[in-house]
């Protein structure tokens, strides 16, 4: 209808000059074509070959389209992207926006993906875009600073900059032999619903508005989530009223840490449930750690472990990255991080898709240094993870981030709920997909160091052999040791472990025949030998009941077998 309006606006306005004896504003319109140059085109709104209009948007774009396809083989993986100002002619029907779909159109019609921005942008938004997502050319519809009846064309290489000769000269050929307008161009109506079709401004161009509660448990967290969300264009969190404020005295909390769980978490479930949020986010005082949960369908809260988040927000930042770039060679360069300690699910996600994983010592410093080498060599680090639900969701702040942390959840979770999803099903498709990890953390608090050295040492001289390591626990095992204490790793040509050691602290890693691995470590900071058991199960092995149950073996016979708590009198976590 559109297509009609603006046909019989310009045929109107044609007649109205014809009336008027205007000949030369008649043939101002229609004696010549605009001339397409290194600039693009600009020239004023209205009818006529001379002019911008619906008609001549579609010329010059099957044109530009055809040069691209001649130029790059992979076009219909890259992509174009469009942006536009806010410039109009009522007169003419034109306008900036309009000419803008009208463009995407003509290249959807032709299978090319575009990243038409859903709203109006500064003109360096479109370079920014071919150079950030590897696209092909960019097209800006704009007159810049000409008088207001004007508008303009213009047009970026792949490599981000406007176009040089001779690509002027080849376009505007391509316009010549693509006149007529291919049946699908003015179809702006079915390209806008086309998969083809993303918008640059977000992942997604239809995040719901889904509810989401947020606590900063008495700490510094509150105005900076809300920003973020409202950077992220999420409908921003409902905020625990009562943990919003800083407050030194945290007076609703016995521990400000919401690692602890539920009992953190307790003033957000009563929100949540108050206000209808299904999913809830929250910060420790310091924003630099981030807990998640989610009601499930028998109205109980699942409270995802630093573990699951960690599976979560890496499948989501990978497949945002997926999504923006097309390229197959790219994802060589691309890097994930976790500690040693945390879940494996990364491996197994980089395995199958094709980027590197690397484990570092536990604790941030060493990921963000080795964040740090790695960008420095030209490497991208798209995420890095440690269990005490600690995100670095990307390389601008190497360390830890519960704020960025919380917007990319927000974002996901968004995405999830548009798809009819809950966070809890996307887990177990990610298990499915790349395997189950399952994972059990827990540690004993013993005051005495003597009896901490001796436990560890008894598993250095198994059987009383000096450095001699257990090759079973229980009725499990071992298939590698490896001893970040003394510097051993049965899995090294050398025996000689990768990772830095340190004599001043117990750690042990035993990996098990049967896919589980399990680390013993003292803490730095507390009274306690932490242990940390994951069991990493091949895709398609998806018996969770069975999985659940030979990890709960496990653990009891590492607890019986290498701890030994009744002989050693260490008690075990609070409950």
């Amino acid at each position: 209808s559109h297509k009609l309006d603006n046909k019989e606006i310009h045929t109107s306005m044609v007649q109205e000059m014809v009336k008027d004896g205007a000949t030369e504003a008649l043939k101002k319109c229609l004696s010549s074509r605009m001339e397409f140059g290194t600039a693009g085109l600009r020239a004023a709104m209205g009818p006529g070959t001379s002019c911008m209009n619906d008609l001549t948007i579609i010329q010059t774009t099957q044109g530009f389209c055809c040069y691209l396809e001649q130029s790059f083989g992979d076009l219909k993986e890259r992509g174009v992207v469009i942006g536009y100002d806010a410039r109009a002619h009522p007169p003419s029907g034109g306008g900036s926006k309009r000419f803008a779909s009208l463009a995407a159109a003509v290249f959807i019609s032709r299978g090319v993906p575009v990243h038409l921005f859903s709203d109006i942008t500064p003109t360096p938004f479109v370079p920014f875009a071919v150079s950030h997502l590897g696209l092909c050319a960019g097209i800006m519809v704009t007159a810049s600073h000409n008088p207001k009846q004007d508008n303009g064309y213009k047009v970026y290489w792949e490599n981000g900059a406007q176009i040089v000769s001779p690509h002027d000269k080849g376009i505007s050929k391509a316009i010549e032999e693509n006149l007529k307008p291919w049946p699908e161009s003015w179809n702006t109506e079915e390209a806008s619903k086309s998969s083809l079709m993303k918008d640059p401004m977000c992942f997604y161009t239809c995040l719901s508005e889904v509810k989401i509660v947020h606590t900063s448990v008495h700490g510094v967290g509150h105005a900076f989530v809300q920003s973020a969300f409202k950077a992220f264009d999420l409908h921003p969190p409902y905020a625990v009223e009562e943990q919003k404020d800083p407050d030194p005295e945290f007076p609703t909390v016995k521990y400000p840490n919401p690692e602890e769980g539920e009992g953190v978490l307790t003033l957000s479930f009563a929100l949540a449930d108050r206000v209808g949020a299904s999913v809830v986010l929250a910060n420790d005082p310091d924003a630099d750690r981030l807990a998640m949960a989610e009601k499930q369908q028998n109205g109980q809260w699942r409270v995802f472990t630093g573990n699951e988040l960690g599976a979560l927000l890496g499948w989501w930042i990978f497949r945002c990255w997926k999504e923006q770039n097309s390229d197959a060679a790219a994802v060589k360069n691309l890097y994930m991080l976790s500690s040693t300690v945390s879940s494996k699910i990364l491996r197994a996600i980089a395995l199958k898709e094709g980027f590197h994983f690397e484990e570092t010592l536990t604790g941030f410093k060493w990921m963000g240094n080795r964040a740090k080498d790695l960008l420095d060599q030209g490497k991208m680090v798209l995420f890095a993870f440690e269990e005490a639900i600690g995100y670095m969701c990307s390389p601008s702040v190497l360390d830890k981030d519960g704020v960025s942390a919380a917007a990319i959840a927000g974002e996901m979770v968004s995405y999830l709920a548009t798809e009819n999803i809950s966070v809890s099903q996307q887990l177990t498709t990610i298990y499915e997909e790349y395997g189950y990890h399952l994972s059990k953390n827990s540690y004993f608090i013993c005051h005495d160091q003597t009896v901490i050295r001796s436990l560890f040492d008894r598993l250095r001289n198994s059987g009383g052999q000096k450095n001699s390591y257990p090759t079973d626990c229980g009725a499990f095992s071992i298939s590698t040791v490896r001893d970040l204490t003394t510097g051993y790793d049965s899995n090294q040509p050398d025996k000689k472990a990768v990772l830095p050691t340190s004599s001043s602290s117990q750690m042990i890693t035993f990996t098990f025949s049967n896919g589980g691995v399990a680390t013993m470590r003292t803490s730095g900071t507390e009274p306690k030998i932490k242990y940390y058991t994951e069991l990493c199960a091949a895709p398609g092995n998806s018996d969770v009941t069975h999985l659940k149950k030979e990890l709960d073996d496990l653990v009891d016979a590492i607890i019986e077998n290498f701890f030994e708590p009744e002989k050693n009198k260490l008690q075990p976590k609070p409950e």
